[in-house]
């Protein structure tokens, strides 16, 4: 596997990173303190191409590979200080724009790609409920059939975009003796269908940026049409959203970790103790070291296993290896930016 950039995947990545800084970090501070998910920048990032990078030419898209989609990805996280909004674009595009380009019939592509690759349609993936967050088998949303309709209740919580979005890929049990692999199905439901609503709005400690709530499944009524993959095929449309969300929502992450390490490097050259820089420090400097390695590390990690995504036949195992290891490498990049700093660390 050689995952030297081409020509093409290096003027991307400089393009977004570029784009990035230039376009999405102004006032996100006060945005970020006021939880607000910004319409404006969301279609900037569309206007760029972001929300359509695997959907076919023939939908808006531009048709990248699972590695080159990483490559953009990672770009973004570099160049974007609101992780808000990165995570509210990669779950848009992981997890509802995916599976309906992968699942979806020629009638439900023609109906929803456009308008979600160029902007106009914020999507949304609702699996998780109160009482089932990883365990899918233990699911209580329903759907039964009413004539040629079928009927959904049910609650589903912690949604990405949920205060905002305006199409859904649902989740629910359609033949409980079969459980869940043969007894569930997706659906795709637009916002303004009766019966279906946004729950409690939920603040959360960062990505405020990132809205999320419950969403209410009430007698809502949908015809055979906004049935996903076929009734039954619930579990293959998730595995095919959950292998390219868990691989490629980290994506971003490298980029945050890269932004990290600069910031820290050129903080660790400038700020002096005692007569010297303080990355003299072995303290210091040691904690640079594993950042540039945790960072090498997840790179080559997650390029191999977004590399699967297109290759192998099964990239489920990949994705729950990046999605650990990049997620807790984040974490302690994150950390050991704040003791760089020192009391700047903390600062907002």
């Amino acid at each position: 596997m050689d995952f030297a950039y081409s020509d093409e995947q290096k003027l991307l990545r400089d393009n977004i990173a570029n784009f990035a800084k230039r376009e999405l970090n102004d006032d996100v501070i006060e945005r970020d303190r006021a939880q607000v998910f910004s319409r404006d920048l969301w279609r900037k990032c569309a206007s760029l191409g972001l929300m359509g990078l695997p959907v076919p030419e023939a939908y808006g898209g531009s048709e990248s590979d699972a590695l080159t989609c990483a490559i953009a990805l990672e770009a973004l996280g570099y160049g974007c200080r609101d992780g808000g909004l990165v995570f509210s674009l990669s779950a848009h595009l992981l997890a509802c724009v995916l599976p309906i380009m992968t699942h979806g019939d020629d009638e439900q592509k023609q109906r929803y790609l456009p308008g979600l690759v160029d902007g106009s349609l914020v999507g949304m993936h609702a699996i998780t409920e109160p009482g089932s967050g990883s365990d899918s088998f233990a699911m209580k949303t329903t759907a039964r059939r009413d004539g040629d309709d079928w009927v959904l209740n049910g609650t589903k919580t912690f949604i990405s975009n949920g205060p905002v979005g305006d199409v859904c890929v649902v989740f629910a049990v359609t033949d409980p003796a079969k459980g869940y692999h043969g007894g569930v199905t997706g659906f795709i439901i637009d916002r303004d269908t009766a019966g279906f609503a946004s729950g409690q709005k939920y603040e959360k400690m960062g990505l405020r940026t990132s809205a999320v709530s419950e969403l209410v499944l009430d007698d809502v009524r949908v015809p055979p049409s906004a049935v996903l993959g076929g009734v039954g095929a619930g579990a293959g449309v998730f595995a095919t959203a959950m292998d390219w969300e868990r691989i490629l929502l980290v994506a971003g992450h490298v980029g945050t970790m890269e932004r990290l390490l600069e910031t820290s490097v050129k903080y660790a050259r400038t700020r002096t103790q005692f007569g010297q820089a303080i990355g003299k420090f072995q303290a210091v400097a040691h904690k640079l070291a594993d950042m540039k390695v945790q960072l090498e590390a997840s790179r080559v990690l997650l390029y191999r296993s977004a590399w699967r995504l297109t290759h192998q036949r099964n990239a489920s195992l990949d994705a729950s290896i990046v999605k650990l290891f990049i997620s807790e490498s984040l974490v302690k990049a994150a950390l050991d930016a704040v003791q760089v700093h020192g009391g700047n660390g903390y600062m907002v």
